[in-house]
């Protein structure tokens, strides 16, 4: 029986990725998409083939509806994310779960009470280019590691994008959890911050850009740089006694992409193919086996939880510098 989805909000993110990507999976029926905007929702569900709902509420009072997918601005998943448990409804939200660690261990908990499934889209982390970077590093290709760095940043968005107001949460929570999440992933649960700056829009109380300084207990250093405010970038890189190891499109690679790692070393360089992968897909199928019970998911859950921390600990720690935005340009990323 397929897991019957509704879609709370009509993001952009929704339709040009989300949608589409529940439609063609084998096993999740598309019921319907709610917004507070009638017209909007109308527009939705007759471009998808699904029902229209005005008000996020009708939604979550559907019996017919088993899973919610939540892309609405991330001060608000919290809130909604809470009303969806509390309906019975399993969840998969947008990066962040919440805006805080105390929200993200609040939710989380709620979750295993009601014994629902609540995973945050942290979706890049279901493609393969990152374990066989794992292998890598395991089987010494580049000798002892001793740094990594990893950039996430977009070009300026239209003035008026969510992005840029409060509710859009800024650059630390809707950027900088990417290669954050990364650090945690390849240099484990003993991350420290050790340093950070925030650029942060005064007049529209929004970070607009960072970087971070994060070391581990056996003294490998993380420099993560993250922005909405640069031209596009998505990688990392680990620096090793012997070589590096470079991993680019590393957050966004479309469903068509053909990664690369390119290993560097004295000899040389290897570049090692990879075959494309859709990575939303990835992250469905998990959904839906999870829901059936298939697929364990303490440990994503114990993830969100600590990056939540992190995030807090980067934001708390932070030397902040005030600015203005830069102007805006074309083309834009997600």
């Amino acid at each position: 029986m397929p897991v019957r989805f509704g879609v709370l909000g009509c993001a952009e993110i929704a339709q040009r990725r989300t949608i589409p990507g529940l439609l063609a999976h084998p096993d999740i029926e598309l019921v319907a998409v709610a917004s507070r905007d009638a017209n909007k929702a109308a527009r939705f569900a007759a471009e998808f083939g699904c029902a229209a709902m005005t008000g996020y509420q009708r939604l979550l009072d559907d019996d017919d509806i088993s899973a919610i997918y939540l892309p609405l601005p991330a001060m608000l998943h919290a809130d909604w994310v809470e009303r969806a448990l509390l309906a019975g409804k399993h969840v998969l939200v947008e990066k962040p779960l919440g805006s805080s660690h105390f929200q993200a261990v609040e939710l989380t908990e709620l979750a295993r009470e009601k014994r629902l499934v609540l995973l945050e889209n942290m979706m890049f982390l279901q493609h393969s280019q990152h374990r066989r970077a794992a292998e890598l590093l395991a089987d010494g290709a580049i000798g002892e590691l001793r740094s990594f760095s990893s950039t996430f940043t977009i070009p300026p968005k239209p003035p008026d994008d969510i992005r840029y107001q409060a509710a859009g949460g800024g650059a630390l929570l809707d950027i900088g959890c990417y290669p954050v999440r990364t650090a945690m992933y390849f240099l484990g649960d003993d991350l420290t911050v050790d340093g950070a700056v925030l650029r942060h829009d005064r007049a529209r109380g929004v970070v607009l850009s960072g970087a971070a300084l994060l070391t581990n207990a056996a003294g490998v250093i993380a420099h993560l740089n993250f922005g909405l405010e640069h031209s596009y970038r998505s990688d990392y890189e680990f620096a090793g006694s012997t070589g590096r190891l470079v991993v680019d499109r590393a957050f966004t690679p479309p469903p068509s992409y053909a990664p690369v790692l390119r290993l560097h070393r004295q000899s040389g360089t290897d570049e090692i193919a990879l075959p494309p992968e859709d990575q939303f897909q990835a992250m469905l199928n998990f959904f839906v086996a999870a829901v059936r019970g298939d697929e364990e998911t303490s440990t994503s859950v114990a993830e969100t939880v600590r990056l939540a921390r992190m995030l807090d600990t980067i934001a708390i720690r932070a030397h902040t510098v005030y600015t203005r935005p830069g102007p805006y340009c074309e083309p834009g990323f997600n």
